[in-house]
C-alpha cells in the first residue's frame, strides 16, 4: 500500500488512517499544541544538543537525535540501550516537557491504549536525505505500552512493515502535526522512514522534528 504525498490523503483533513489491528495515524492531532511542543524541543536541546550517534557496527546515523525523560536511548560500539545519563554531558537527560507527556497520554487513549505512563522520549531531527532503516523497538523492558510518534515540519514517508524484516512495508505519508500510535499485536512491527525529500516547511524549513514517546523502564 502506498499513499501519495500529494493525492487524496490531504493533511488539512483531520481523521484517522488505520495501519493495523492496533496501530493508527491520528491526522493533525498535535496541531493545537505545536507552539508548546516546539518550545519543549528548544528547552531539551539547550541542555542536550542533537548529535549523530554511532551504531554498534560503526555506522553513523543520518538522523540526529537527543532524549528527554527518565531514560534516554543511546547507541555506540557497546550496543543499543537506555540510560538515565546523557553520555555526552554526564548529566541526567532533560525532563520530559508536560506538553509531550500530555499529548502522548491523550493520543494513546484515543488509539485504544488508556493508562499510558511514558518515561522516555527520543527526539529526532531529519534533514533532506536523512532516513531510518527498518527496525523494531525492542530495547524496552516490556511491550505492553504503545509507541507514540509525533511528526513536525517537513513531510516524511513512514514505512510500516510486518513482524519480519522481509515483510512488505506500507508507505504512509506523515505531515506536520500527525501522530502515529502502535501497540498490542502491532507493537513489534518493523518500521522506518524513507530518505527525506527537501520540501521546506513554512515554520521549520528543511527539517523534520519527530519524537517517539514510550515506556522504557
Amino acid at each position: 500500500m502506498t499513499l501519495s504525498l500529494f493525492g487524496d490523503d490531504d493533511p488539512a483533513q483531520p481523521g484517522r488512517v488505520v495501519l493495523g489491528q492496533q496501530s493508527v495515524v491520528l491526522r493533525g492531532y498535535a496541531l493545537p499544541m505545536v507552539d508548546d511542543l516546539l518550545g519543549g524541543v528548544d528547552d531539551i536541546t539547550a541542555q542536550a544538543p542533537f548529535r549523530h550517534m554511532e551504531t554498534p557496527g560503526g555506522y553513523t546515523m543520518s538522523v540526529a537525535l537527543t532524549n528527554c525523560g527518565e531514560l534516554g536511548w543511546t547507541t555506540d560500539a557497546r550496543g543499543y540501550r537506555y540510560s538515565r545519563i546523557d553520555p555526552q554531558s554526564g548529566k541526567p537527560w532533560p525532563a520530559m516537557p508536560d506538553a509531550f507527556r500530555r499529548l502522548a497520554v491523550e493520543a494513546a487513549r484515543e488509539a485504544g491504549f488508556p493508562g499510558f505512563a511514558p518515561d522516555a522520549c527520543l527526539v529526532n531531527r531529519y534533514e533532506p536525505g536523512s532516513r531510518l532503516s527498518l527496525h523494531q523497538d525492542k530495547n524496552e523492558r516490556d511491550y505492553d505500552a504503545p509507541i507514540v510518534s509525533v511528526s513536525l515540519g517537513m513531510p516524511a514517508m513512514f514505512l510500516f512493515g510486518g513482524d519480519k524484516r522481509a515483510d512488505k512495508a506500507a508507505r504512509v505519508p506523515l505531515f506536520h502535526g500527525d501522530v502515529v500510535v502502535w501497540g498490542g499485536v502491532d507493537r513489534l512491527r518493523f518500521h522506518g522512514v524513507m530518505p527525506l525529500k527537501d520540501m521546506p516547511h513554512p515554520r521549520l524549513g528543511s527539517q523534520r522534528i519527530n519524537f517517539t514517546i514510550r515506556k522504557a523502564g
